[in-house]
């Protein structure tokens, strides 16, 4: 089978190894992938977004399955126009992605559909926006109703944080012109469920947490995601059983009744509070980083799985009974403005995903962006992956990358 992976990144990247293994799978081609990726399938000059191109390019390859990494392809409606040219895809439509795509869109959705998440209002006027923050509490949760490549939420810990984040969000424009949710301050460990999701029917993938500060113990701007981990020691069966029956069977029901069903992966980004597991946000796509630990645990055919959800079977889902940690190296001044082009050494093994990398013209891997790698280990314990994947890292050489060495010590650090 031929298979075409949208996208760029270490979700890409990690999908396509997955994709490697499987022995239905005779060809693989990403557009426009990456340097890493390039070792495993055939890169494209397709953007994930023109989907003209990608339709006629998957037409004329005769491709048996499309996959679609990033949020703002799906948001452009890839999975549509593959249905449509009878291509089979592997993705929510355009419509169903709005659960990622529009902020507002999710938190009625949860407030119709009795889903447990925190309360909220919207705004695009500035003024009314900034006189509903200084009559409710600080902190509170401020984000850009549509895609910001993951930097659209700011915690404001102050007044001053959460009038700047309104500034940029409603006067400056900084991601886009559109509405502002307000949300009430949770607190509580953040976790990641994804699961496989045709229309009613919800699969469960390994649960995953992702490191979103930029800095050891939590510190600094909160980024795209500096490392994650699977599964969790703090999540029990209750809260297993919970998050499944009270948060993502209930969204895909709402989803069918809504006249927008889901097809693809849903990810649930939620909290355990002290007030009960609640949702944050939800996303149309797999997690990045989580993506890059939870699918090295998948022992089955991730192609299967793909196709079984398309034709709306029952995927087999298997896992490794292993502990996983992944550590982002990103270029220094990531999540503000960073330099591209430094050089990379040492980044060959299987078990780093590229994110940001690019070989330049004298042939060199290269920085490209803002994330650059993501180094993976395994291990029985998850003190002993983390010492893996930190040994991983030790071993790239590079000037201008940083990354955290505490990913996954809150669990195993009592």
């Amino acid at each position: 089978m031929k298979v075409l992976v949208v996208g760029s990144g270490g979700r890409e990247h990690a999908i396509v190894h997955a994709l490697s293994k499987s022995s239905k799978v005779t060809e693989i081609y990403a557009a426009p992938g990456n340097a890493g990726i390039a070792k495993l399938a055939m890169c494209v000059n397709i953007k994930d977004t023109d989907v003209n191109s990608l339709v006629e390019f998957a037409k004329a390859e005769a491709i048996d399955l499309v996959v679609v990494g990033p949020e703002a392809a799906l948001a452009v409606g890839v999975v549509d126009e593959m249905t449509k040219a009878n291509i089979k895809a592997f993705g929510p439509t355009k419509a169903a992605a709005q659960i990622e795509a529009s902020k507002k869109f999710a938190k009625d959705l949860m407030f119709k559909y009795n889903i447990p998440t925190a309360k909220y209002e919207s705004f695009s006027d500035y003024e009314e926006a900034l006189a509903y923050v200084k009559a409710n509490s600080i902190p509170t949760v401020l984000k850009y109703d549509g895609l910001a490549a993951g930097k659209g939420v700011v915690v404001a810990m102050t007044m001053d944080e959460a009038v700047e984040a309104l500034k940029d969000m409603l006067l400056d424009d900084k991601f886009g012109h559109g509405k502002v949710v307000i949300e009430e301050y949770l607190e509580g460990p953040e976790f990641s469920f994804m699961c496989f999701v045709d229309n009613e029917n919800v699969y469960p993938l390994e649960m995953a947490q992702d490191h979103k500060r930029a800095y050891d113990n939590d510190m600094g701007p909160n980024t795209g995601g500096m490392g994650a981990y699977s599964p969790l020691p703090f999540i029990t069966e209750e809260d297993y059983n919970y998050a499944m029956n009270e948060i993502m069977i209930p969204t895909a029901k709402a989803m069918v009744k809504e006249g927008v069903p889901f097809k693809g992966v849903l990810y649930g980004g939620l909290m355990k509070t002290k007030n009960g597991i609640k949702v944050i946000e939800f996303n149309a796509r797999f997690g990045d980083p989580e993506t890059e630990v939870v699918l090295p645990r998948l022992s089955s055919d991730i192609y299967d799985a793909f196709v079984a959800i398309v034709d709306g079977n029952k995927p087999v889902l298997e896992w490794e009974d292993c502990y996983t940690i992944g550590i982002v190296l990103a270029s220094k001044g990531y999540p503000g403005s960073y330099e591209k082009g430094f050089v990379i050494e040492n980044a060959d093994s299987d078990d780093i995903y590229h994110m940001g990398t690019k070989i330049d013209d004298n042939g060199n891997l290269v920085t490209n962006g803002g994330r650059v790698l993501f180094a993976v280990a395994k291990g029985n314990t998850l003190e002993e992956a983390n010492k893996k994947a930190n040994k991983l890292v030790d071993e790239i050489k590079c000037e201008n990358l940083f990354h955290r060495t505490d990913i996954g010590a809150k669990a195993y650090k009592k």
